[in-house]
């Protein structure tokens, strides 16, 4: 289903995001969860693509084995770095053959073993460059042929509600995201954030900028205190509030305290944007089922279809 229907049925949509693992083990371990995500009706999961592309056939795997041995809808991520036009067309056509009508375009992450690589070589320096070239392909392609079928590819792309570390200056940073959205994206999901105001006020910013396609959140709860470290190392710039902080304190470090601070904290989030009409929420799941699930039960629901579902009052 192209993303643009997804959004017509769903007045707010939840997704979840996983990554491609290395090995039969992991691999298996993964369908495990994801026979448990399925239960919770999201209405499409995300599949991350390693810095330049390096995760590029893992990830390829996992699109094409979630769409034909599940009911869930992949929508794979695809980088600029590292990557040439003939290889991105590639890559396109090999989706759209199976089926696949969606993509998260992103910049990406400069591989570390090719140390200070020269940006200048990639066909594409922006992810708007990258977004321009699908819909130009698209606009090219026969009747019938290959471009994500009718409609072409839906098209996500990544807000920042703290500010891209990349560039610093704000103004010029919603210029950046204005201009995804002008080459022909079709929804924002934002970077992991833990103060709701933080993602009100950039989706103010975002309707002054003249920005109107929806703004999905993301959320991922903290479940222990060195994955917290890895997320403030992986989303440079992160702001972890000082309530949040005393809470985790609080723990002592013990880790299944620790979880349900996170759970709880994350909960919270859930529950106000929610009420804050948000047009989605993305979890950022690490391929672990639990604490997402722990999430909506504490919102009271089975799955995503209940948090949108009528009062109760309406529904008897």
């Amino acid at each position: 289903m192209h993303v643009r229907d997804i959004f017509t049925q769903h007045a707010t949509t939840f997704s979840f995001e996983f990554f491609p693992p290395r090995g039969t083990e992991a691999a298996e371990a993964l369908f495990a969860s994801i026979a448990e995500f399925e239960a919770l009706r999201p209405s499409f999961v995300s599949v991350t693509y390693g810095a330049g592309g390096s995760t590029r056939a893992l990830t390829h795997e996992l699109v094409i084995r979630l769409k034909r041995s599940t009911t869930l809808e992949p929508f794979p991520h695809l980088t600029c770095v590292c990557h040439s036009r003939d290889e991105a067309s590639a890559i396109l056509d090999r989706y759209a053959e199976a089926g696949i009508r969606n993509i998260v375009a992103l910049g990406g992450d400069t591989p570390r073993h090719l140390g200070d690589y020269d940006r200048s070589q990639d066909d594409f320096r922006y992810a708007a460059d990258l977004v321009r070239f699908i819909r130009q392909r698209e606009s090219r392609a026969p009747e019938g042929g290959a471009g994500g079928g009718a409609g072409g590819f839906g098209i996500g792309v990544a807000g920042y509600p703290e500010g891209h570390p990349g560039t610093p200056n704000r103004m010029r940073e919603m210029d950046l995201l204005k201009a995804k959205v002008d080459a022909g994206a079709d929804y924002i999901c934002t970077q992991l954030f833990f103060d709701n105001h933080l993602f009100y006020d950039f989706r103010d910013r975002c309707e002054l900028a003249g920005i109107r396609v929806p703004i999905l959140a993301g959320i991922m709860p903290v479940t222990s205190i060195p994955g917290m470290l890895r997320m403030a190392e992986l989303a440079l710039g992160c702001h972890f509030p000082a309530p949040l902080l005393r809470a985790l304190n609080r723990t002592g470090g013990d880790p299944d305290a620790v979880r349900r601070v996170g759970v709880h904290w994350a909960t919270e989030q859930c529950r106000d944007l929610l009420d804050h009409q948000v047009r989605g929420i993305h979890f950022y799941t690490l391929n672990r089922s639990t604490a997402t699930r722990e999430i909506y039960q504490t919102l009271g629901v089975r799955d995503s279809r209940s948090l949108i579902s009528p009062p109760v009052w309406q529904a008897r």
